[in-house]
């Protein structure tokens, strides 16, 4: 599934008047950005005239599990106990490495079409989540899942071997260590995550207190909150990232907020599980690190980090006031914020940073009048209104089309129909 390689590409009159600029990707990075760039200051690249389009940051993903896109629509509306343990890890049994392969390209089709360049994921069959991200093009910071209640001892060993390895990184895929919760791994073992991540200087990736009774549970087994439980164990710190957080008591986010980690907040996930409402309003005024992902699709139930960035900001609003969180921090929470904790050097468009970037149609309905371009971005646009995906200075969607879609999305209809018995 070929990208088209670009060695240079010149953007000429992105954004509106008066405001318009030339942006010059050299390689994989942005290289120029200024008022003009003349096709001979290019030096020969490609010249694409976007005086229709904006150029915005793409989207980066902080928690989601990509082959859970063939399990869409399977087990909706029931809280999480009963989704995870009756419907979903049931269902995950049956997966074979090709099953994960064409499911987690189904999930970064639908990621590149709604503007997402990168997603943090946490998964079983890695090796073939990484084979497809590198195939399409995008970036991953792919996890190591760690869930003693679902695997062996032999399979276990073999996970902290992977990790010790470094196997299968490369300049686009990253590994993490993700232990999956604290209800399915125990001390004996989180411990081994915490040393893992600093020997080997990866991010630790865990659900944190997503529902409830996961905090009510780790109370009366530990005598403590999982935030607490971390902490005592010592692997509380800024290489922390936890998906959800709904539950913090304001002494989690203390303790939370001191240690330099961060806060992967899935709010629609949260929402249509039942699982609650993460107070990110209060999280915010107690200087807890927040960015954002979608969790998978089979409860939210789409990959659009779009509408993850708009809920948060409403939110956050509803909680503590209409000037909390404006929209030009929500972006930062989808994008710069999530990129830096995975060690990427983008997330905005500017001179010397990774050309990934979304063209956004400034003549959509969505985006007409615009008053104030971010705004028109975070409130009222949605991934209709994007044109063409760059990620590391290559098109991997342009013109709305990405290379093999359709048969993307027939394999993948097979699939589920076969493992759903249909």
């Amino acid at each position: 599934m070929g990208k088209i390689l670009l060695k240079s590409v010149l953007m000429q009159n992105v954004g509106e008047k008066p405001m318009r600029k030339d942006v010059l990707v050299d390689g994989n990075k942005f290289s120029k950005i200024s008022d003009q760039v003349s096709p001979e200051m290019a030096g020969g690249a490609e010249v694409v005239d976007c005086k229709d389009f904006a150029l915005l940051p793409a989207f980066y993903n902080g928690h989601t599990h990509a082959a859970m896109n063939l399990l869409r629509g399977y087990a909706d509306d029931m809280e999480l106990s009963k989704w995870l343990n009756e419907y979903i890890w049931p269902f995950e049994a049956k997966l074979t490495d090709k099953d994960i392969e064409i499911g987690s390209r189904l999930g970064i089709l639908e990621m590149i079409k709604s503007g997402t360049v990168f997603f943090a994921d946490m998964y079983w069959h890695r090796e073939q989540t990484m084979k497809v991200v590198e195939e399409m093009g995008i970036r991953a910071t792919i996890g190591v899942t760690i869930a003693d209640n679902l695997m062996t001892e032999e399979g276990l060993n073999a996970n902290f071997e992977f990790l010790k390895n470094h196997t299968g990184e490369s300049e686009r895929v990253k590994l993490s260590v993700m232990p999956h919760s604290v209800y399915a791994v125990g001390e004996k073992n989180l411990k081994r995550c915490i040393e893992m991540s600093e020997q080997e200087n990866y991010p630790l990736h865990i659900h944190l207190s997503e529902t409830a009774s996961e905090v009510e549970n780790c109370i009366a087994q530990y005598g403590c909150s999982p935030v607490e439980l971390l902490e005592r164990l010592g692997g509380l710190n800024r290489m922390v990232q936890a998906a959800h957080c709904v539950h913090f008591s304001d002494k989690d986010m203390e303790i939370f907020a001191k240690s330099g980690a961060t806060a992967i907040l899935n709010p629609c996930s949260n929402l249509k599980l039942s699982s609650g409402i993460p107070l990110i309003a209060k999280m915010m005024d107690a200087g807890v690190n927040i960015a954002l992902g979608t969790d998978g699709a089979s409860s939210n139930n789409n990959l659009d980090m779009h509408e993850e960035m708009k809920l948060a900001a409403l939110l956050a609003k509803v909680q503590g006031g209409a000037e909390k969180l404006p929209a030009s921090e929500a972006i930062m929470m989808a994008t710069a914020r999530v990129a830096e904790l995975n060690g990427i050097n983008a997330g905005l468009i500017a001179e010397g940073k990774l050309a990934d970037g979304l063209l956004v149609r400034l003549d959509n309905e969505r985006m007409v009048p615009c008053h104030d371009l971010i705004s028109n971005w975070v409130y009222s646009a949605d991934s209709r209104s994007i044109d063409s995906v760059i990620c590391n200075g290559r098109f991997v969607m342009r013109g709305g089309h990405v290379d093999g879609e359709e048969d993307i999305l027939k394999e993948a209809e097979s699939c589920a129909a076969r493992l759903a018995g249909r």
